[in-house]
């Protein structure tokens, strides 16, 4: 009697097949689990108004209003318009173009010294010291104040008080004699610093537009500064020892050791920058673009959101892709 005839008449047990589930595909699990609210949030709530809006960047809207005497309720129609609101955000509008020129620019400020700044502060905050919580809550204050209802509380009370004592009538008439005023150094300061040196105007320049934007620097340098701070506390202390041990400085161990190893923060915190500068509510652009879909309708102010949100993207790939290039990635054997 084969094995086959002796499994038919019940004398052998049939074996079950045990399916193991691997680490790997439970931390899976557990992270779709947690990501759910949002893809459902994002396909039921934000795709159908991305969509809505893509439309309606393509198309002339026409409101007509609701009429009491007959019981018309209000009700709009579209009209294709193809890609001319496009074309008059770009060639027609030169205050938007010149928003977007503006903002790069400043953007090319602000993410070195950000970066440079928070990275500069992380290894500072990083070293063993009396008080260095509260140094590092000091930082962040900043991001908690300029975010949220805080911020909105804050900028109603000033206006608030600018109208109460009539401080904006004044700052209006004297915009123009208080705008050097406020700057902390000029172009003329710079150029005397630097006039035993080499250097040419557009290096002046950027040292000026720094030193004068050193507030906003700071106060917009709280989340990059704790992305540094979780990336130094992950490097093994052993290595560090290793390097102590084989002679190494300060100086060089920050080059070889600490520097490769929080490249990566490098990259989340120079994409966090881009995007956090061209979605901020001091953003000049978004404030045009807000007054544009009040003034000038709902198309074309969609079309120029659409096109500042490609032009976001690509600065973001861009830097990215450049940034890319130089990350240095430790490779966990096991």
């Amino acid at each position: 009697m084969n094995k086959a005839q002796i499994a038919s008449q019940g004398a052998l047990p049939k074996k079950r097949k045990q399916r193991r589930v691997s680490l790997d595909r439970k931390k899976a699990r557990a992270g779709w689990f947690f990501v759910l609210p949002f893809a459902l949030g994002f396909v039921l709530v934000y795709l159908p108004l991305i969509i809505e809006s893509i439309v309606s960047s393509f198309f002339t809207v026409t409101v007509k209003a609701a009429d009491v005497i007959t019981g018309t309720p209000a009700s709009y129609r579209l009209q294709a318009a193809g890609l001319s609101h496009y074309q008059e955000a770009l060639f027609e509008n030169s205050d938007f173009v010149q928003n977007l020129i503006t903002g790069m620019q400043q953007l090319i400020i602000d993410i070195p010294a950000i970066i440079i700044f928070s990275l500069f502060m992380a290894v500072i905050l990083n070293q063993k010291m009396m008080g260095r919580a509260v140094f590092r809550a000091i930082f962040f204050i900043p991001v908690i104040i300029s975010t949220g209802i805080v911020a909105q509380v804050d900028n109603m009370t000033t206006e608030l008080s600018n109208q109460t004592s009539g401080e904006s009538s004044i700052q209006t008439g004297n915009q123009a004699s208080g705008s050097s005023a406020s700057q902390l150094i000029s172009a003329a300061d710079v150029s005397s610093l630097f006039s035993s040196m080499m250097v040419g105007s557009e290096l002046v320049t950027y040292v000026v537009n720094l030193v004068n934007n050193i507030y906003g620097i700071v106060n917009r340098s709280g989340v990059q500064m704790l992305i540094f701070l979780a990336g130094l506390q992950s490097i093994s202390p052993a290595i560090y020892e290793s390097c102590s041990i084989d002679g190494a400085t300060a100086w060089e161990t920050f080059w070889k050791i600490t520097f490769p190893m929080i490249s990566p923060m490098i990259l989340v915190n120079a994409v966090y920058t881009v995007i956090d500068s061209f979605t901020s509510q001091s953003n000049t652009l978004m404030n045009f673009i807000n007054n544009a879909f009040i003034t000038e309708g709902n198309s074309v102010a969609t079309a120029m959101a659409w096109i500042y949100f490609v032009i976001v993207i690509l600065i973001v790939a861009v830097v990215g892709g450049i940034l890319s290039a130089f990350i240095f990635y430790q490779r966990r054997e096991g």
